[in-house]
């Protein structure tokens, strides 16, 4: 079973300042010659940290990571105005501009999957190729599942946890949303902990308790708690549906998606429902694995798929 690759420090840091009010965290690392990879963190709002850099051969790889709006490093933090699906797909081809790279491959998970889907049916000619974990299609019913039954009958303590923190429980995102709003900071921390506590329970394959105590995770809990409420009280920005519609516009752009078995975030209906519009794909299906892309099982499937499509991107080009 193959581990992430060692741990690794950017050679380059930098800002980048995007539409008002947002400016950007960018890094990048491993060898600034090599095959550029875009990576695109979930959330939306998880922000990069220091392992999502382990997933590529830096003797390889030119790995290019930033914090999308709000999230992570970039400023202002947790902030929803100017922050959309557009905004986001339009911050990418800028970056990827500013960077002088013409095409790379995209590596997302989860929300950073939906991304990068939106971003190769926008712009496919600046794709290379895409890596997906954990795929959400963020249609009206993958919202269902997590944020109105589905997951809560598989993890119904940790739903009735999150049930007694909601601000209306019948309306979980509407509530959610309008708390963290609020310019109480009790109320909007707790509301913040209460969300990032629900989605932590369900993403790995082995339950084990969350401490969300330090300062960086509720901070993190923050951006992601109010970035998710903001996109899914607007479906993402997206039409029912769009990514598979318009899934005709991958043509040509080869795909390896891994995806958990026991994801109980993106139910695997996500991934296969995707793989059969998109014949440029292979669909990877991981027995021992949940959504958490740092499990053993999910780590080494995604260092194959790196692995895997540097050497069919190498033989191609010979």
């Amino acid at each position: 079973m193959l581990p992430l690759f060692p741990e690794i420090k950017p050679y380059k840091t930098s800002r980048f300042a995007v539409t008002p009010p947002h400016e950007l965290h960018v890094e990048e690392c491993g060898n600034p010659d090599g095959v550029p990879v875009l990576f695109l963190h979930g959330g939306p709002g998880a922000g990069c940290g220091h392992n999502s850099r382990r997933f590529y051969d830096p003797k390889a790889y030119r790995i290019i990571l930033f914090d999308q709006r709000g999230a992570g490093q970039s400023e202002p933090h947790a902030c929803t105005d100017n922050n959309t699906l557009a905004d986001l797909i339009s911050d990418i081809e800028a970056l990827l501009n500013k960077l002088a790279v013409e095409r790379c491959i995209l590596f997302g998970g989860s929300w950073g999957a939906t991304l990068a889907l939106a971003f190769a049916q926008a712009r496919p000619e600046r794709v290379r190729g895409l890596i997906l974990r954990g795929v959400f299609l963020c249609r009206q019913r993958d919202i269902d599942w997590f944020y109105r039954e589905g997951a809560s009958r598989v993890f119904p303590d940790a739903w009735q946890s999150l049930l007694r923190a909601a601000p209306d429980p019948d309306d979980i995102i509407g509530g959610f949303h309008r708390a963290l709003q609020s310019s109480n900071d009790i109320q909007r921390m707790g509301a913040a902990r209460a969300w990032a506590a629900w989605e932590t329970h369900c993403s790995t394959f082995r339950v084990h308790k969350h401490d969300s105590s330090t300062d960086v995770e509720e901070r993190n809990a923050l951006a992601m708690a109010r970035l998710e409420t903001h996109y899914f009280m607007h479906q993402g920005f997206l039409e029912e549906n769009q990514l598979l519609e318009q899934a005709d516009r991958l043509q040509g752009i080869p795909g390896i998606i891994v995806h958990g078995r026991y994801d109980m975030v993106c139910p695997l209906d996500n991934a296969t429902a995707l793989h059969e519009r998109w014949p440029e794909s292979e669909l990877r299906i991981i027995r021992e694995g949940g959504h958490s892309p740092f499990e053993p099982a999910m780590a080494d499937a995604l260092v194959h798929a790196t692995n895997d499509m540097l050497e069919w991107l190498t033989n191609k080009s010979a």
